[in-house]
This record gives C-alpha cells, sequence and structure tokens, in this order.
C-alpha cells in the first residue's frame, strides 16, 4: 500500500462519520445527557484561547481505573493518559468537531509507513524525544510497551496488538522475562520501530493512537503498580496521587513543546480532586464562586441539575454536551443460565423499558433510543430499527418468548452496577419485573466494575455498560464485544457477554479481510442485525455527554474521540491570576 492509498483511506473513514466517536467500556452509570439545541460558542470552544499559567481543577467523583498505558482502555482515563501523562505514535487532533477525527504525527515523525499490503508498518521517532527524569525516549521503550499488553499480570487495556501483531502464540510479555522478537516488532535503531502483522490492517496509523504504543522504560517497571505512577512523555508528570482523594500534576520541564504539535499545556499546575460528589459538583459550578470558576467537571452534570442550567443563561453558556458516539447496553452473561438460552435473551429485547431507562439520565432529549448495537456515527448516520419494539418494552411478547424458552414463571437473576448507575438498574428492575424477572440490585464503587465483571467466577447474569469506538472505525466496535477468542478468565474486557459464537467469529475476520471501506461498512451492518437476533445483549440508549465548566475557563470543547469529554491537551484559564 502506498501513501496515496493510505491518506485516502483515512480522508474516508474521517468522511464516513459525521459525528465524533470514543473508545471502550465505560459504565452506565457515569454517562450523562444533553438538551436539543445545547452548544457551546460558535466554533464549538468555549473562553477563547488560554494564557499559559495559572492552576486548573478537575472535579470528580471517582479515581481512574487505570493510569498504566498498557492497560488505559476507558474513555476519560484514555483522555487524561495520551493527553497530559504520555504521548503515542500517532495521535487525533486537538479540534472539535470532524477536524478532531483527524490523526498527524505525535512521536513519530509520520503516519507511518505500510509495506507488505499493509502487513507491515514503520515508524522513526522525532529528534529529542525525553522522559520527565531527561532520560531518552527510545522506540525500544514502545516495544517494550506494546509487549507489556500481552501481559496477564497486567489485564484490562487495549488489545489491538494481541489481535494484529504476528506474535508466538501462547506469548506473554515481558514481566515472563520474554520479549517479542523479530518476526513481530523489530527495532533495529534507537528511532526506529516495525510492526509486523498477521494480516493488513489499513487503519493502522489509527491503532497507534491508542496508549499501548506510549512508551514505558523497561528500568521503571513496577507492574501492577506501574498506573500510581507511570513515567511522563507528555507535558505533565505526577508530583502526588493519593488514590480516590487527590492526584497533583505539575509540568515536565523535559517535555519539548517544539516536537509536539497538538498538545499546548496552558495551565502549570492541575489538580484532580476525586472525593465530590455528582451533585456537590454540579453546584459548585453552577455557583461559580472563588477557586471554582477555575474548575471543570469529569463527571456527567447530574439529572437533577439538568433544569436548574438550562434555565439560567450565565450556567448554560458554560455548559458542554456533544453526543457521545456510544451505546448503553444491558449485557447478559451468556455462559450463565438462563442467558445461555438465545430465547430467553431475545425475550430481553422485549421486556426492557429503554424509555423509563432514558429518564433516568434526563429523557428524551437527553438520549436517543438505541435500536441496534452500531451508534448512527458508525451506520452513516443513520440509525437503524432491527426489531421495530416500542421504546416502552413489549411485556406480552416478551412473556411469550420466555413461556417457549421454558421459563413461563420467569426467573431470579443479579445485576452489577455502579452507585451512579443505581437509577439505570432500578429502571431495569422494574421493566423485567412486568414479565416475572426478578432482579436483584448489587452496586459498586465504579473503579469495581469492570474488576467484578470480568472475572468469571464473579460476573452475575447482567450487567449495565456501553461500548464507545477506539477511533472512528465500525473495525473497533463488533470484534471488539463480540468475539469469543478474546474473552478472558479474569480482566475480560471487551465480550462482557461472554459470547462465543463460531458463525459471528466467521464473519468477523471475512468482514477484517476486507479492503474495500464501504462494502466493509456494509458487512458490518448485516452483522449487526445478525448478532441481534441471537441477543447477547440490549441495546439501551444513545446518549450525550453535558459537562459544566468555570466561568475562567478557557480553550473548552467536546473532543470527538473521547467519548465526548473534554480535550485535555488545550484546556486553560482565561486569566491566570
Amino acid at each position: 500500500m502506498n501513501r496515496r492509498t493510505h491518506a485516502a483511506l483515512a480522508a474516508a473513514i474521517a468522511a464516513a462519520l459525521t459525528l465524533g466517536l470514543g473508545a471502550c467500556t465505560s459504565t452506565g452509570g457515569d454517562q450523562g445527557g444533553d438538551q436539543a439545541g445545547v452548544t457551546t460558542e460558535g466554533n464549538g470552544i468555549i473562553g477563547g484561547t488560554p494564557v499559559k499559567g495559572g492552576t486548573l481543577t478537575i472535579l470528580s467523583n471517582q479515581d481512574f481505573d487505570q493510569l498504566d498505558p498498557a492497560r488505559n482502555w476507558t474513555m476519560p482515563v484514555m483522555d487524561v493518559g495520551v493527553r497530559m501523562l504520555y504521548r503515542t505514535l500517532t495521535t487525533f487532533k486537538a479540534a472539535p468537531g470532524a477536524e478532531g477525527l483527524k490523526i498527524e504525527p505525535d512521536l513519530a515523525t509520520d503516519l507511518g509507513t505500510p509495506s507488505d499490503g499493509a502487513k507491515t508498518w514503520t515508524f522513526h521517532l522525532k529528534d529529542g524525544l525525553k522522559y520527565e527524569d531527561g532520560t531518552p525516549i527510545t522506540a525500544d521503550d514502545i516495544k517494550y510497551n506494546v509487549e507489556r499488553s500481552f501481559s496477564p499480570e497486567l489485564p484490562g487495556g487495549p488489545d489491538y496488538a494481541v489481535r494484529y501483531l504476528n506474535a508466538p502464540d501462547g506469548y506473554q510479555g515481558p514481566l515472563k522475562g520474554e520479549r517479542l522478537g523479530k518476526e513481530a516488532i523489530e527495532v533495529p535503531d534507537a528511532k526506529t520501530i516495525v510492526f509486523h502483522l498477521k494480516r493488513p490492517v489499513a487503519e493502522f496509523g489509527y491503532t497507534v493512537t491508542l496508549p499501548t504504543f506510549a512508551p514505558v522504560p523497561k528500568a521503571k517497571e513496577t507492574g501492577a503498580n506501574y498506573s500510581n505512577h507511570p513515567v511522563s512523555s507528555g507535558p505533565y508528570k505526577i508530583e502526588t496521587y493519593d488514590r480516590g482523594k487527590r492526584m497533583v500534576l505539575v509540568r515536565n520541564t523535559y517535555w519539548d513543546p517544539k516536537s509536539d504539535p497538538v498538545r499546548k499545556a496552558y495551565p502549570d499546575r492541575i489538580v484532580v480532586d476525586q472525593t465530590q460528589k455528582g451533585t456537590g459538583i454540579a453546584e459548585r459550578l453552577i455557583a461559580d464562586q472563588g477557586d471554582d470558576r477555575n474548575a471543570i467537571s469529569y463527571v456527567d452534570l447530574v439529572p437533577s441539575k439538568i433544569s436548574e442550567v438550562l434555565t439560567n443563561p450565565d450556567v448554560k453558556k458554560r455548559l458542554i454536551s456533544e453526543n457521545a458516539g456510544c451505546t448503553t447496553k444491558l449485557d447478559m452473561n451468556t455462559t450463565k443460565a438462563p442467558f445461555d438460552n438465545a430465547k430467553v435473551r431475545l425475550a430481553m429485547q422485549y421486556a426492557v423499558d429503554k424509555e423509563a431507562f432514558a429518564a433516568t439520565t434526563g429523557g428524551p432529549a437527553f438520549n436517543d433510543i438505541a435500536t441496534t448495537y452500531l451508534p448512527p456515527v458508525l451506520t452513516q448516520g443513520n440509525p437503524i430499527d432491527h426489531f421495530m419494539i416500542k421504546p416502552a418494552g413489549d411485556p406480552d411478547k416478551a412473556k411469550q418468548l420466555l413461556t417457549e424458552a421454558g421459563f413461563p414463571n420467569g426467573f431470579s437473576t443479579e445485576l452489577v452496577t455502579s452507585t451512579g448507575g443505581k437509577a439505570q438498574a432500578e429502571a431495569i428492575q422494574a421493566a423485567l419485573k412486568r414479565v416475572g424477572v426478578d432482579v436483584t440490585i448489587t452496586t459498586v464503587d465504579p473503579t469495581a466494575v469492570n474488576s467484578i465483571i470480568g472475572d468469571k467466577d464473579k460476573q452475575p447474569g447482567l450487567a449495565n455498560l456501553g461500548w464507545c469506538p477506539d477511533y472512528p472505525s465500525a473495525a473497533t466496535f463488533l470484534p471488539m464485544i463480540f468475539d469469543g477468542r478474546l474473552i478472558k478468565d479474569k480482566g475480560n474486557q471487551g465480550d462482557i457477554t461472554r459470547f462465543n459464537d463460531p458463525e459471528t467469529i466467521a464473519e468477523l475476520d471475512r468482514i477484517a479481510g476486507m479492503s474495500d471501506l464501504q462494502e466493509a461498512n456494509k458487512a458490518w451492518v448485516a452483522l449487526d442485525a445478525k448478532i441481534m437476533d441471537k441477543s447477547p445483549a440490549v441495546p439501551l440508549t444513545w446518549q450525550k455527554k453535558p459537562l459544566l465548566v468555570g466561568s475562567n475557563i478557557a480553550g473548552a470543547y467536546a473532543h470527538p474521540v473521547w467519548a465526548g469529554q473534554i480535550d485535555y491537551a488545550v484546556i486553560g484559564l482565561k486569566s491566570a491570576n
């Protein structure tokens, strides 16, 4: 594949999508909504260009689940990692809307050179790249972190390297003392890295935007503890981090802005306060007093405060709210009875009241009812209604299917959710009770949800999660959540339903080998319909993400890639005083 073909593909991917995307698993209770017609300033950016200096405060109600770049696969946390703490081979432009879907070189000098029919990709590093301690960043450091993504001791991260690289079967990463050979990754010199893939991947220039492709120095390896202090290659480094309470970032003086066209690093200092409640965050930002004028919210505006924001013009103009590009789902554990019965799963499609579920996060103005797994951003902007079920569900049809499945009196099951997702879980509970299904709700801290659901021995029958594309391609959606070959007993991250269907797997592989992007898009839509019929999950809503900022914030906008989260690459203050 020559460079012209690669550039044309990148343009086609961006042009095919009309809205922004995010990436990976997110807890249903942490997603928010938006009022139709709510927009930021004319160019989508609040407050103009920031000044250098000052302290930016990020208000949150939760810790980051993982800052280790080999394990960072939760959309808002990826934004924190790749925009402030570490750099990747390529990255997305710092811009709202369609412009933000474009990639540009980051640590690499260009977007990568494909050869061997796009089965081999070569990247060269820029000059003078350094870590926070002044040591040079080398190509082998990127190779080392890619290898770490294979490690069973470091579960839960993006698995594209595992999927794509021509690595030996059973390879378990460098923590076992084994490095990958030249058949998978070559490092001919300190500034060159060559990836050898199992199959052609025309989008690999996008793949290397993921934190898997950030550098980690082997000498600083701390295994599972690396998340507490990843060594910075970005504009900020961790000064202190008291997990679940407070993280303070200060400037990485060895970061060279001349080598980084994306990150502007306007604030001198960034304080992440993780001790707040969602309602308290909203109240502080609505009041906009003192240092809170320099603050932004990390979590969605709580529904109870939406009316208060929208009816106050001074506050409403500080609301950022864009489509998150994600699908919230009711995931069924297909290895656990009765959800190993396809007809029971189909009954759930009719039993769920999506209208009531959407009401818990702001109602129809803040959510669209999801009718397929693929969000409209991956179906050329046109939502597809597969079953044509009314938004409130069809309890009679659900009861009929349960009777046919051998459960005329229903059954009992458990649903686990985050503390912030209790209202959504209760909406599901009430809807299923209509058809004789008794749901016990277990709420846990948001940081614990994935560890429970990802553990085969702990996972209950139901979970309420979501999925966002990792970059603008349907290839980052259905394969990530329905490829049974990637199911893990522990640390299971994508295929939460544990759906392992040979017919689906064969079609995933067939589409992956297609070179015609438009034909591949049609094939993804057709496969989406086939999986819907087998119903490992119920698509619930396509939500938007409302975030409040203080009145002294500048450069704030929702980035289309990180599920509508604020782009931390360019945010800052209007005045540093």
